[in-house]
């Protein structure tokens, strides 16, 4: 008996989740086009950046005593051995079995293969970022949702004008107002870095500076969007109606209205992701943060083929990503578009 009913909820499970997993798959399929279209494009302005990649690669002390005729051969051996003297359809297609193989090139910059660092920028950046994001976005809900509540009330009013300053002011000029407060006038938190070379201090306090940076840039714009949609939902006839039968308020607001109301902040979440990821490089390059942001600017400065093309990738996935989180979360919250998708 115990274990028929131990059958019956992996069933009632597998027939709830299967659905789900058979529209993301079915959605990442789809998206497999979109991601050789956006390769295509990134792989031809890599190859369009000026100057000669063989020549940024090789170390000159290398060649240094070398005759010139010896380093003709040597460049031109170079070119053979990585490749770039292939047709550049042949290399694109190299250069995508690289990268299925996790092997993304060598880094001019850094001087060691590119594979070997990735990895620790991605989760430094994803650390600041998704902390700090998830930190604005459990903060903007109350704050929203009351503001909406309680529109045109003094409170309400105060919310308002503290989001507009928030909005109107630069993430970067947030940064230079907190370091100067925090770190010239009080000097209780590091300027930048990751970690207290003198190990002193413990490694939480160099995050408190660029995770406030990026909850006090992302709170202004969430709770204006939920406040918004809270107010649409608040005036639907169905909230009249869950009054009107006697639910209590919580019931009313949390349960009916903010489920419906995160249509749209589910929208803005998905494309502010991969936007914060964006943003950060001002964030990164002010707090010297070793992130995707402040080694996308360093490939930029150094002409750094093979990072620019993989953090271009990265962000790209990131993108596409953040479209299936839109589509999964509207089916997740919405009834109707669930049954219209997900069968």
């Amino acid at each position: 008996m115990e274990k028929e009913k131990q059958q019956g909820k992996i069933r009632t499970l597998f027939d709830n989740v299967f659905p789900y997993l058979k529209y993301i798959g079915n959605r990442l399929f789809h998206l497999l086009p979109v991601v050789i279209i956006i390769s295509i494009v990134i792989f031809t302005l890599i190859q369009l950046m000026p100057g000669d990649p063989i020549l940024a690669m090789i170390n000159p002390e290398t060649t240094a005593n070398m005759t010139e005729e010896q380093r003709v051969a040597y460049i031109e051996t170079m070119r053979k051995v990585l490749g770039y003297d292939k047709p550049v359809i042949v290399r694109y297609f190299l250069w995508w079995k690289d990268v299925l193989t996790a092997n993304f090139g060598y880094s001019v910059a850094l001087n060691k293969p590119i594979n070997e660092f990735i990895g620790s920028y991605i989760m430094n950046s994803f650390k600041v970022n998704i902390v700090g994001f998830v930190l604005a976005f459990l903060i903007a809900i109350p704050i929203g949702i009351k503001s909406a509540v309680k529109k045109n009330t003094r409170y309400d009013k105060v919310v308002t004008v503290m989001s507009m300053v928030g909005i109107s002011l630069p993430s970067f000029f947030m940064a230079l107002l907190l370091v100067l407060l925090f770190s010239a006038v009080l000097r209780i938190l590091p300027f930048s870095g990751m970690v207290d070379p003198r190990g002193v201090r413990p490694e939480y306090v160099y995050y408190i500076l660029p995770v406030s940076v990026i909850v006090l840039s992302s709170l202004a714009g969430l709770i204006r969007y939920i406040r918004n949609a809270m107010i649409e939902v608040l005036k639907a006839d169905y909230i009249r109606t869950s009054r009107a039968k006697g639910l209590a308020e919580k019931v009313v607001i949390y349960r009916h209205a903010f489920k419906n109301a995160l249509i749209p902040v589910i929208t803005i979440i998905g494309f502010w992701i991969p936007a914060l990821f964006g943003g950060s490089i001002i964030v990164e390059k002010i707090f010297a943060w070793p992130g995707m942001g402040l080694l996308m600017n360093q490939a930029y400065q150094f002409k750094d083929r093979g990072v620019l093309s993989t953090v271009l990738l990265f962000f790209a996935v990131l993108t596409l990503f953040a479209n299936l989180f839109i589509d999964v979360g509207y089916a997740l919250v919405d009834p109707r578009i669930k049954a219209r998708r997900i069968k």
